[in-house]
C-alpha cells in the first residue's frame, strides 16, 4: 500500500529533477506512436531545465508536484501538473480561462490515485486564481488521457494543431466549467 501523494508548488530548485522526470514521462507516453527524432526534438525544447525554471517563475503559471514518500524517508517525484492563466483559443468560450498545459504521472504510479490527487489540486488552484473555465489540449490518439479528462466532466469543444518536432498533430480542445 502506498501513501497518498503530497502535492506542492514547484520551486526553482526542483527544475533539474522536474526536467528529467517530465522528459521521461513524455517518452513513456508517446514513444510508441511517434518518430524518435520528432519526439527528442520536442523534448529538447520543452523540458530543458532552463525552460522549467522559466515556467516555475512565470507569474501566470503554477507547476504542481506530486511526491510519494519512499522507504528511505525521502520523497520521490510521481507526477506533475502545469497550469497557465491567460487567453484561450476561441473555441473555449467559458469565462476567466486557465489552461491545464500538462498533467503527467510516472508509469510506475499510474492507477494509484496520483493523477486524481493532481487533478484535484489543479481544480483547487484554478479556483483560487478565480478561473471559471479550465481547458486543455489533448492528443487525439491518447484515449487514456481523454477518458481521464471526461471522467472529470471535460467536454470536447474544438481542436488545435500541435507540432511535435516536424510532425503537425491534432489535439482535441477540452473544457470544463468551474463552480466556486
Amino acid at each position: 500500500m502506498h501513501s497518498a501523494p503530497l502535492i506542492r508548488i514547484a520551486h526553482v530548485a526542483d527544475a533539474p529533477d522536474l526536467s528529467a522526470f517530465a522528459a521521461r514521462c513524455f517518452r513513456e507516453t508517446f514513444r510508441l506512436q511517434n518518430d524518435p527524432a520528432d519526439l527528442e526534438s520536442y523534448i529538447a525544447g520543452a523540458f530543458d531545465p532552463d525552460r522549467q525554471v522559466a515556467e516555475i517563475n512565470e507569474p501566470s503559471s503554477v507547476v504542481l508536484l506530486a511526491e510519494i514518500p519512499d522507504s528511505a524517508g525521502g520523497l520521490r517525484l510521481a507526477g506533475y501538473a502545469h497550469i497557465v492563466q491567460g487567453p484561450a483559443p476561441p473555441e473555449v468560450v467559458g469565462a476567466v480561462p486557465i489552461e491545464l498545459r500538462r498533467l503527467y504521472v510516472g508509469s510506475e504510479w499510474q492507477g494509484r490515485g496520483v493523477a486524481h490527487s493532481l487533478m484535484e489540486a489543479v481544480l483547487a488552484t484554478a479556483r483560487t486564481r478565480s478561473a471559471q473555465t479550465l481547458w486543455l489540449g489533448v492528443w487525439e490518439h491518447n484515449p487514456r488521457a481523454i477518458a481521464f479528462y471526461r471522467k472529470y466532466g471535460f467536454e470536447r469543444v474544438g481542436e488545435q494543431t500541435f507540432l511535435l518536432g516536424s510532425d503537425l498533430q491534432r489535439d482535441w480542445l477540452m473544457a470544463l466549467g468551474l463552480s466556486a
